[in-house]
C-alpha cells in the first residue's frame, strides 16, 4: 500500500503579499492494491505536485509517503531511484518517449536498467494490450500523439509495478482509445492486484474508480 500522510508542498514567491504558497496542504489518502483511485480537479490545483509527492519524485515540505513499511523520503536517493524503478511506474503528462529508442526499446527499458536482461514477450503483450505492438518498431518522431502516450502506459505497465500513478492518461486518446486504456489500467488493478492512481480531467475516468478524490486549491478531499 503507498499512503500519503499530511503531505504539503510549498513555493516561496518573489513577488506580491505573501512570499509563500502551498500547491499542495495537508493530504492523506492511501492507494490500496486492487483498486483504481481518480483524482481531479481543475487545472492548477496541484493534482500533479500531489502524484510527484506520491512517486517519489518531489519531496514534501511537510508530511510523509509511505510504500509499506518504507518511508520514501528518508531514503537516499540511490535507494529511492531503486524502489521507483521496481516498485512504482508513473505515465507522466506530455511526452516522454526517448527518440534515439525504437517504440519497444522505450517500452522495454526500465526492465533494463541496474542490470536487467529486460523482458521483451511482456513488453510486446502490454502493447498489444494497447494496440501499438505493431509499432514496435517505430521511432517516437513517427507516432502520433495517441500513440506515443499508449506506448508510455505500455511501458509502466511492463514494469509490474506494486503501484502505478498516471497523469492525464487519457489526455491525448480518442473516443475508443481512451476506452481501451482506462479498461487496461482498471485490469492491472483488479487482475494483477496494483495500486492504480489516475489523475484525470477526464469524467469517463470516474466511471472505472473505486475512488473518487478532488483537488481544489491544494486541498484534497473524497468524492467528487
Amino acid at each position: 500500500m503507498l499512503r500519503a500522510e499530511g503531505v504539503s508542498r510549498m513555493y516561496m514567491r518573489k513577488t506580491g503579499q505573501a512570499n509563500h504558497f502551498y500547491a499542495v496542504k495537508g493530504a492523506s489518502l492511501a492507494l490500496v492494491p486492487g483498486q483504481v483511485a481518480v483524482l481531479t480537479g481543475r487545472s492548477g490545483s496541484g493534482k500533479t505536485t500531489l502524484l510527484h509527492m506520491l512517486s517519489g519524485l518531489l519531496t514534501p515540505t511537510e508530511g510523509h509517503v509511505w510504500l509499506d513499511d518504507a518511508d520514501l523520503y528518508a531514503l537516499d536517493d540511490k535507494a529511492l531511484s531503486r524502489l521507483r524503478n521496481g516498485r512504482i511506474a508513473v505515465v507522466p503528462q506530455g511526452r516522454s518517449a526517448i527518440d534515439t529508442l525504437t517504440a519497444l526499446e522505450n517500452v522495454m527499458l526500465p526492465s533494463l536498467l541496474y542490470g536487467g536482461a529486460g523482458d521483451r514477450a511482456a513488453a510486446l503483450a502490454c502493447m498489444a494490450a494497447l494496440g501499438v505492438e505493431h509499432l514496435a518498431n517505430a521511432r517516437p518522431a513517427e507516432l502520433s500523439g495517441g500513440e506515443l502516450r499508449r506506448v508510455a502506459i505500455a511501458r509502466a505497465l511492463s514494469q509490474s509495478p506494486d503501484v502505478l500513478l498516471a497523469d492525464e492518461p487519457t489526455g491525448d486518446l480518442d473516443d475508443e482509445n481512451t476506452a481501451l486504456a482506462l479498461s487496461v489500467l482498471q485490469s492491472a488493478a483488479k487482475r494483477q492486484g496494483r495500486a492504480v492512481l489516475l489523475v484525470s480531467h477526464d469524467t469517463e475516468a470516474v466511471r472505472y474508480a473505486d475512488r473518487v478524490y478532488r483537488m481544489d486549491g491544494g486541498t484534497l478531499s473524497e468524492g467528487q
